[in-house]
């Protein structure tokens, strides 16, 4: 006769165990610092999801577009009860909810990131300071929305000089990109968000392609121009960053953010701004996406936000 056991095994073993239903409260204070590494994963967990019902590829879309705009999104896709339940062995979800609540607006610490003086106390060299760090960002932000839009709105159509007043952004561009598939349009409109969160991690946003280059043109142009239209406008964004000499000091951002990474082959006589546009001419706009030589190649499966 076999010895006695006291530990139950079995499909029943939970109920003559005593288990009960327990219901568990987590509070957690959250800050996000990689918001790119946050998006990627939610976009990962969105692709190992199985949709059912009407149209389970427009669910999946819709979703993948959530979290890649929206930090909130993007944590509700990877801390989701079912999501964390099925990680812990032993149990199984009774059901759940997920509620996420914010302090404040989504935002990068510029005053952290790009801290006015350095370690030694040094803060004469000119520097990216923390409220021009915020103008750009809003800009490239702005320009990628803008660009995502136009593709919502026209698809694949041509700009054309009889429209050219409803396309945001792709009207700005060469001519000889206005009859370009959606697709390289796509990827034009990730170089402002590709910039965007090279700032939101305190990196300068040195361009590492032709098509970077362009779309931190226009994000200069914008930022230029919008302060000297609304200065008041700017001076509420900027809250309490502190000021400093170089803000917005758009010549200086010329001439230290572009021509790090770009060949300098070309006309000697030419700055970097000049090189580029040489480049631009002669560069096919398919090509305007390749890195740089001694540019880091961004990771090719970071997606598209839209």
């Amino acid at each position: 006769m076999g010895e006695r056991s006291d530990h139950p095994q079995g499909p029943g073993a939970a109920e003559e165990s005593g288990a009960q239903d327990i219901e568990a409260t987590v509070v957690l204070g959250i800050r996000i610092t990689d918001w790119p590494s946050l998006r990627a994963a939610a976009q990962a967990a969105v692709g190992e999801l199985d949709f059912t019902g009407i149209d389970p590829d427009g669910q999946r879309a819709e979703l993948l577009r959530e979290v890649s705009e929206d930090p909130n999104a993007a944590l509700g896709a990877l801390l989701h009860p079912d999501r964390l339940v099925a990680a812990i062995p032993g149990i199984e979800a009774l059901g759940g909810t997920l509620e996420i609540s914010i302090t404040d607006d989504f935002a990068p610490d510029f005053a952290e990131l790009f801290p006015l003086e350095t370690d030694d106390g040094d803060g004469g060299d000119w520097t990216l300071t923390p409220r021009t760090a915020c103008l750009l960002h809003t800009q490239l932000i702005g320009l990628a929305d803008a660009a995502y839009d136009d593709l919502d709105e026209h698809l694949d159509e041509p700009v054309t000089d009889a429209d050219e007043s409803d396309w945001a952004v792709f009207a700005r561009l060469p001519q000889r990109t206005w009859n370009l598939h959606r697709a390289w349009r796509r990827t034009l409109a990730r170089t402002f968000d590709d910039l965007a969160d090279d700032l939101a991690l305190g990196e300068w946003p040195l361009p590492r392609c032709l098509a970077e280059e362009l779309a931190l043109r226009m994000a200069l142009a914008d930022a230029r121009a919008l302060l000297g239209a609304q200065p008041e406008s700017v001076a509420d964004m900027m809250g309490d960053l502190p000021a400093d000499l170089y803000d917005y000091d758009w010549d200086g951002c010329a001439d230290e953010l572009f021509g790090v990474f770009a060949p300098d082959d070309g006309d000697a006589e030419f700055d970097a701004l000049q090189r580029t546009e040489q480049l631009l001419g002669v560069t096919h706009p398919e090509g305007w996406f390749l890195s740089y030589e001694d540019a880091e190649e961004r990771d090719p499966g970071r997606g598209h936000r839209r």
